[in-house]
């Protein structure tokens, strides 16, 4: 399975941004799919999470202002992010596997990654 992120860019601090993340193969439709970021000189970190029931999950540094969604139909995964910090600012990577609800949060439960789109949030 291959996925392709996009969307990032250059936005002020309160701005929108979308990123979409396709995947290559039918298998997205059983797939937990999920979010991560990785900041300047810091761990990558979890951002959200979708499973195959809809169930979502999400860091409580965006709770209330991300939205993860998928398309089965497109093959592809959203993170809408809303009020955008500086904070936020980041290297987003899209990930696809099959993790179970209680380690959905961690890197290792994902077993395809996407190449990277990066966001940055000027204040």
């Amino acid at each position: 399975v291959q996925l392709q992120a996009s969307g990032g860019g250059l936005v002020q601090a309160g701005d929108s941004l979308r990123l979409s993340c396709a995947a290559s193969e039918r298998t997205f439709s059983i797939s937990g799919l999920g979010w991560f970021r990785q900041a300047p000189g810091k761990e990558r970190e979890f951002v959200a999470a979708i499973r195959w029931n809809g169930s979502t999950y999400y860091a409580d540094s965006v709770k209330g202002r991300f939205t993860i969604s998928r398309d089965n139909s497109k093959n592809t995964v959203y993170l809408q992010m809303n009020s955008l910090k500086p904070e936020d600012t980041a290297v987003y990577y899209c990930a696809a596997g099959r993790p179970i609800s209680s380690s959905i949060t961690k890197e290792t439960s994902y077993n395809y990654w996407g190449q990277g789109t990066l966001v940055t949030v000027s204040s």
